[in-house]
């Protein structure tokens, strides 16, 4: 049975998100307003139906998926990218393949006890983001 993600998940500690942003050509002043957000996630999830809030008082971002199925996502407020996204399960971990104009692009969310990891990864770059569960 794969991992239950649904829940509130606020933003403990993000390690490595400039370089993130810059890797994604990320203006110098929004990239300053990002690394220095509260960010809370909320997650909705029904077996492998999806929908992933993340909000904060500068931007919000949603994302529904179904594991398995081959989307495309415009990444809009972000990095405003047209890709294509394909999520599956890795034992309980969700990976994300996004395939457009930057290589190695992707994600991962896990659950270790209390917390949600997300690896943001996008040519050599790798943040890790640690949300613990509010509700």
């Amino acid at each position: 049975m794969p991992a239950d993600f649904s829940g509130k998940w606020i933003l403990e500690n993000s390690d490595n998100f400039e370089e993130y942003l810059k890797v994604l050509n990320i203006d110098f002043a929004t990239r300053k307003i990002a690394i220095s957000l509260s960010q809370t996630k909320v997650v909705a999830q029904d077996g492998d139906k999806f929908d992933f809030k993340t909000l904060s008082t500068f931007r919000n971002y949603e994302l529904a998926f179904t594991v398995g199925v081959e989307f495309d996502e415009y990444t809009k407020g972000l990095d405003n990218r047209n890709i294509k996204c394909l999520v599956a399960w890795d034992g309980d971990k969700l990976v994300c393949t996004q395939r457009g104009e930057k290589a190695n692009r992707g994600w991962k969310h896990w659950i270790e006890g209390d917390k949600l990891y997300l690896e943001l990864r996008c040519e050599d770059v790798v943040c890790v983001q640690v949300f613990k569960r509010k509700e």
